[in-house]
């Protein structure tokens, strides 16, 4: 009976057309061909004589269609020349071919490689795909941290799910409350190519069950209060450190709670550092108010940690929390 069952509520998913809109992959074997051409590349160019790193980030948008941007200096956290023009455009399968396509020639995916052709036909670079990593993904919990999450069991969530791999699902409070101290999670994107906006791989991760820090399939998008790194309504991060889609993700948070005087009016407000992906986006932001959809009021009281549920299907695993002072 459970392995019925389990069929079941996959079914939906390994059949879903592709291209509806709410088409779902929760790893590579179900996502396509355009998962396989998504996704960041990397390499140095002979640019007016001189040789130039460059970044190239792919965006699935569904039905075999794409968005790319190029960044000057390399990717968000490696080199990014943020003051230089990016360009923009958009790409689509020609055949088996993807072809980017830009005002001076065009690029073609070819496996792991973005190979690049200029007006005259002519190729005249090629950069690499990379797979990049946080460099505290997988991060053990330090002697006095707080163990929410190992992948072994919920029990220190309020109605915590584990998906059949053990993965945390979404839409969970933890049952330990918390003041001043650190975050470590990690989380992963489901692939949703032809969703878009609020509705593509939207989570949240709350302080206090008061403060967001927006989890959103942001990759390659500007990088808003309202998208993946977003002190939602409060702050957008730095740069837009979001992977893509099916990648595993960090946040290692500071945060610090907001003082309140004893006839419970504020005194202080909060504040929190973020790093996503390693790198920071947030460096002692103000927590001005409580994010709108908190389910925790502001208060002088310790809060517990909230992964919103949106609707979409975002995963977390390794979490834990250093209480100040440990």
């Amino acid at each position: 009976m459970r392995c019925l069952c389990l069929l079941m509520l996959l079914c939906p998913l390994l059949n879903a057309d592709e291209n509806d809109r709410n088409f779902t992959a929760l790893n590579p074997d179900q996502a396509g061909r355009d998962f396989a051409v998504q996704g960041e590349y990397s390499g140095t160019l002979k640019i007016d004589g001189n040789d130039v790193k460059i970044g190239v980030q792919i965006i699935a948008e569904g039905a075999g269609k794409f968005a790319w941007k190029a960044l000057p200096g390399g990717l968000p956290g490696d080199g990014w020349n943020t003051d230089a023009e990016v360009l923009q455009g958009n790409g689509a399968f020609q055949g088996d071919v993807a072809v980017m396509t830009g005002d001076s020639g065009r690029g073609e995916v070819r496996g792991k490689r973005l190979v690049l052709i200029n007006a005259d036909q002519q190729e005249w670079g090629q950069l690499e795909k990379v797979m990049r990593k946080s460099p505290t993904l997988g991060k053990a919990a330090p002697e006095g941290a707080v163990v929410l999450f190992d992948g072994s069991t919920a029990d220190q969530f309020e109605n915590g799910r584990l998906t059949e791999d053990g993965l945390l699902m979404q839409g969970t409070t933890s049952k330990l409350k918390f003041a001043d101290g650190q975050l470590h999670l990690e989380f992963m994107l489901p692939f949703m190519p032809n969703a878009r906006g609020q509705g593509r791989g939207n989570s949240g991760v709350y302080l206090q069950g008061r403060y967001e820090v927006q989890v959103l399939d942001s990759f390659g998008l500007s990088g808003e209060q309202n998208e993946c790194g977003g002190i939602y309504s409060i702050a957008k991060p730095l740069q837009n450190m979001c992977f893509p889609s099916l990648s595993w993700q960090t946040y290692d948070v500071d945060f610090h709670a907001a003082k309140f005087g004893d006839d419970g009016k504020k005194t202080a407000d909060g504040w929190m550092t973020v790093r996503h992906n390693g790198v920071v986006i947030h460096d002692q932001v103000k927590l001005t108010h409580a994010t709108t959809a908190a389910p925790v009021k502001e208060g002088a009281d310790p809060g517990p940690l909230y992964l919103q549920d949106h609707g979409n299907q975002v995963r977390y695993r390794n979490i834990w929390f250093v209480p100040a002072g440990e």
